[in-house]
């Protein structure tokens, strides 16, 4: 120890109290799980799509299936629960010129409160290149009671390009109120910002969502966004499809196909029904 001389050493200095504090309690996770799936479908020179890039990350577990044809097939599997309150999801699909891909999920999605508060978002961006096609057609999404989720659906698309794309959103469990559920579906055709389209359900949103305007009742809502390019020549008349559906010409194109449905099975009867009309 090291002397002390001078002034210093003739009056010891006074110690100042020490307070007495409560233990600090941790704080709280508010961040909850961040990850981000992403694949790359790309011609494989010989007639086929073979996928450079397939990554997996956390709950988002991309599976490789057979595929059918020039076609590449991929499931995205749900590792873990979830997205729970807290969470920030993503997949990023770029399917390159030429390349045919068909992407679907093994089982419905279901938001979750959790223990971390707040709301959950889940990002879904695709680029389908010139020549290409891309099949996108998800489970459905759940909206369980006391979760709060923002579901983003962002697509560009070559002029030249085919997409299918489903979406199916279901308020609540057999027997069971919804949770909050915002989404937003944008579509872009070339650098033409073709369908640009928000709702929002459940405790929080807007008023009127479950109303005669919009939900009218009815649990289940879906959409289905299909991109041809014999579309921009012979687009689909727009037309009812039953007393809950319509399908509507957009100004690319395009056509989208909006359906509601007491449930999850009855909606996917009234947008598969639309497909197979649409070839």
């Amino acid at each position: 120890m090291d002397r002390v001389t001078g002034p210093a050493a003739t009056a010891p200095r006074a110690v100042p109290p020490v307070a007495h504090q409560a233990p600090t309690a941790p704080a709280a996770a508010s961040s909850g799980v961040h990850a981000t799936a992403r694949l790359v479908a790309r011609r494989d020179g010989r007639g086929g799509t073979s996928l450079p890039v397939l990554e997996s990350d956390g709950p988002l577990a991309l599976r490789r299936t057979r595929g059918d044809g020039d076609e590449a097939r991929v499931v995205l599997v749900g590792a873990m629960s979830g997205p729970l309150g807290g969470d920030r999801f993503a997949v990023r699909a770029d399917v390159e010129e030429g390349a045919r891909l068909r992407l679907t999920s093994a089982a419905a999605t279901i938001a979750l409160p959790g223990q971390a508060g707040g709301d959950a978002h889940y990002d879904v961006r695709v680029r389908v290149g010139d020549g290409a096609r891309l099949h996108w057609l998800p489970e459905p999404l759940i909206s369980a009671r006391g979760s709060d989720l923002r579901v983003t659906t962002r697509v560009d698309v070559a002029p030249t390009a085919t997409l299918v794309l489903r979406e199916e959103q279901v308020l609540g469990r057999v027997g069971e109120e919804p949770g909050r559920l915002a989404g937003r579906l944008v579509l872009r055709v070339g650098a033409r910002l073709v369908l640009d389209q928000e709702v929002a359900c459940g405790p929080g949103a807007p008023g009127g969502w479950d109303g005669p305007a919009v939900l009218a009742g009815h649990r289940a809502l879906g959409q289905l966004l299909v991109v041809r390019p014999s579309f921009a020549e012979q687009p689909p008349a727009a037309r009812l499809l039953g007393e809950t559906a319509c399908m509507v010409p957009l100004a690319g194109p395009a056509v989208l196909v909006t359906a509601l449905a007491p449930d999850g099975l009855r909606l996917r009867r009234v947008l598969d029904s639309a497909l197979a009309e649409l070839g």
